[in-house]
């Protein structure tokens, strides 16, 4: 009898995946049909929330940033809010504030009057806009799923998960993230310029007077589900070994002095927990139901670069993060 209801597990738990593989690969030509010629951003864009977690899209503007967003809660099917962040913006702006209110007979009570972060997916647009007593509003919410106001905590719906967009630091009225922050984002997606041929698309299917919509492909329960997939996945030792190697060599005084004297302070145990679920997610994106040694390398710039940072000298020579983290991939597994 214990014999056949594992098998009848096992039996449930292959039609759960095919069919959340399914989904999330319907969910993926549902993106690509509205957004053009950013391939990895999108797959970074749903790894990230196949994770569970946040992610911080940097780039110039005009590239599709918000437009990313904005049809990632119309595919899977999510309550999505934009806020558009400001010097002026405060945090009640965000979280919401207690207002005074009198009834009908003369009696007075305060009542919560829920902000923007209550939702599903939240886009937080041009996030380095705002000063950094704004930016960290958001702190409490992107890692304890509440926000606490007038000493009352409130519950943020589930899924919740925060896309920001930021600008370069170099342009104007930009304020830098706090690390600590910055720490709560699970993988900084870099936008690029589109090559010749998707902006030639992008010119021909966006200027007429028709143009492709975004349809929903999911719902936010099957995104829940797949998320608890993703935690179930077995990962091999080889890739929980490549992970440690990376994360650990990244830290000054561990590894290859060669390289970690290059590099000022590294990531915490948070960008290895990133990393295991996110190759995890990757390789679900992909069909496969176990992460390999490549996934690791593939994700390991995404996941660590806002994680690091470069000593003067280092810099002053002309490196980057993306660089050394590339270098140290090269080592790991």
């Amino acid at each position: 009898m214990p014999d056949v209801i594992t098998a009848s597990l096992e039996a449930a738990m292959e039609r759960t995946a095919e069919t959340t593989l399914e989904r999330i690969a319907a969910a993926r030509r549902a993106l690509e049909t509205v957004i053009f010629g950013q391939t990895e951003v999108i797959e970074q864009a749903l790894i990230t929330l196949l994770s569970g977690g946040h992610g911080l899209l940097v780039g110039v503007p005009g590239l599709a940033k918000t437009k990313l967003v904005e049809t990632l809660g119309i595919v899977l099917g999510l309550d999505a809010r934009r806020v558009q962040f400001t010097p002026d913006l405060m945090p009640a702006d965000i979280l919401g504030s207690e207002i005074l209110e009198e009834a009908a007979g003369g009696r007075r009570s305060f009542r919560f009057v829920r902000g923007p972060v209550f939702a599903q997916l939240l886009m937080a647009d041009e996030i380095n806009r705002a000063s950094p007593r704004t930016q960290s509003a958001l702190l409490q919410a992107m890692q304890e799923y509440h926000v606490s106001v007038a000493g009352e905590r409130h519950d943020l719906p589930r899924p919740f998960h925060v896309l920001a967009t930021q600008n370069p630091l170099e342009q104007e009225g930009t304020y830098p993230l706090p690390e600590a922050q910055l720490d709560r984002f699970l993988m900084q997606i870099d936008v690029d310029y589109p090559d010749r041929a998707a902006e030639r698309r992008i010119l021909i299917e966006t200027t007429g007077d028709t143009g492709n919509e975004a349809k929903p492909a999911m719902t936010a329960e099957d995104l829940m589900a797949a998320q608890r997939l993703v935690r179930r996945l077995p990962v091999g030792d080889s890739v929980i070994e490549a992970i440690l190697d990376l994360v650990r060599q990244a830290r000054p005084g561990e590894g290859d002095l060669a390289i970690t004297r290059q590099i000022s302070w590294g990531p915490g145990p948070r960008a290895a927990q990133a990393l295991m679920l996110a190759t995890r997610a990757r390789a679900l994106l992909g069909g496969r139901l176990s992460p390999s040694l490549d996934d690791v390398k593939a994700l390991a710039v995404p996941i660590l670069k806002h994680r690091m940072a470069l000593t003067f000298a280092a810099r002053a020579e002309g490196l980057s993060v993306s660089d050394v983290i590339g270098q140290l991939a090269g080592r790991s597994g």
